[in-house]
């Protein structure tokens, strides 16, 4: 055997033993899963947030990144959708370069069906396409207060409009094509506005069927390229039977669509202020399921806790639909990492206030990964 060849087996084994402690660090995990959602950052802060993918997300164990783009992005197809300073092609290959590198797998969100204004200002679909909201009568007020009598949140486009689709599906195609993914975020939480009686398309149907068919419809289109998706979890609890009200689950009877929505779709169960166990009832639907915290940490600990409980004394047939834990960020990319290091943030007293007694979303991230640590830890 030649020099060369011996070099040739020497680094071809070496590689088979990174191979097999990559696989091995990842089945040892107490959780397949850890998460991060943030909103997509800016163009001018797409290097910044490589840097941070390369030094924090991926040395602390995170393998999944979900990232809110919605229209935050130059769109080909329908480029009247986009905002008005937009990521470029090459600044999304900049991120999908870096998790491909650190073995992330992203995950692109566009809000649909619901979310479709904020406060007082209409955005994504609806702003070009005003024939699909679901409740043109309401108006967009001067000045936005809740409650209101319009009992308005945020716009819904109507499900059952018949051209709908066809931007929605384009949108879906060119993010997922953009972001080199096997997977898409729809979000779909929050969706008060349903099955409005007015709606002449979708007035006096049942909301349930209304909110499972608009599931149904973006999965199967999924599908046809082989990709996942991935939705809040909320509109599929009962909010007067748990107590947990209208935000954390519904109010209006969309509940019952959780067992007319295909199994397939991962649910992202959300809860901020209590470790409320309601990933085991979606376990039981045959869902696979994340615990999704935000800030407050003692809140994260518990959830980090209760999912590798799960895990460990689940059936068989239940194990792997504990499917692990996604840290929640709802405030800027920029303005995230600011907090993370200990940089000025600009923020409203309130989260100032809680910001000073260690209630934040970095504190909550720091949590999780320190509880997840201390669990793999334990466990080996």
């Amino acid at each position: 055997m030649t020099n060369m060849q011996k070099l040739f087996c020497l680094l071809f084994f070496l590689f088979l033993f990174q191979v097999e402690a990559s696989a091995q660090g990842e089945s040892n995990n107490v959780l397949p899963v850890r998460g991060f959602s943030i909103a997509a950052p800016k163009t001018n802060e797409v290097d910044r947030f490589v840097k941070f993918i390369n030094e924090e997300l991926a040395p602390k164990g995170i393998n999944v990144l979900v990232l809110r783009v919605d229209y935050n992005y130059e769109y080909q197809s329908y480029p009247q959708l986009r905002d008005s300073t937009v990521l470029t092609k090459a600044d999304v290959k900049k991120m999908v370069d870096a998790c491909a590198k650190k073995k992330i797998r992203i995950v692109p969100q566009v809000n649909l069906l619901g979310h479709q204004s904020w406060a007082k200002k209409v955005v994504g679909l609806l702003r070009v396409f005003p024939e699909f909201d679901e409740t043109p009568h309401v108006k967009m007020p001067e000045k936005y207060v809740w409650p209101n009598a319009d009992g308005l949140y945020c716009k819904s486009y109507c499900p059952l409009h018949p051209d709908v689709h066809k931007v929605v599906f384009a949108v879906i195609d060119e993010i997922c094509d953009a972001f080199q993914t096997d997977a898409f975020h729809a979000g779909m939480d929050e969706v008060f506005y349903i099955g409005d009686d007015k709606c002449p398309r979708c007035g006096g149907r049942d909301k349930a069927e209304l909110f499972a068919g608009e599931v149904r419809t973006i999965r199967d289109h999924l599908a046809l390229k082989n990709r996942e998706l991935w939705i809040w979890g909320d509109r599929l609890l009962d909010g007067k039977a748990t107590g947990m009200g209208m935000w954390e689950a519904s109010m209006n009877n969309t509940h019952r669509a959780i067992d007319m929505v295909p199994k397939d779709v991962v649910i992202c169960d959300w809860h901020y202020e209590r470790p409320d166990q309601s990933a085991v009832y979606f376990a039981m639907k045959g869902f696979k399921v994340l615990t999704c915290p935000w800030r407050r940490p003692d809140v994260t600990t518990a959830q980090v806790e209760d999912m590798v409980k799960y895990r460990k004394y689940a059936t068989n047939g239940m194990k792997d639909r504990y499917y692990g834990i996604m840290q929640t960020v709802w405030m800027g990319c920029g303005s995230f990492m600011d907090g993370y290091y200990g940089l000025a943030v600009e923020m409203s007293d309130r989260n100032k206030e809680l910001a000073a007694k260690s209630i934040s979303d970095w504190d909550s991230f720091r949590a999780m990964i320190k509880k997840i640590d201390e669990l793999n830890n334990a466990a080996k």
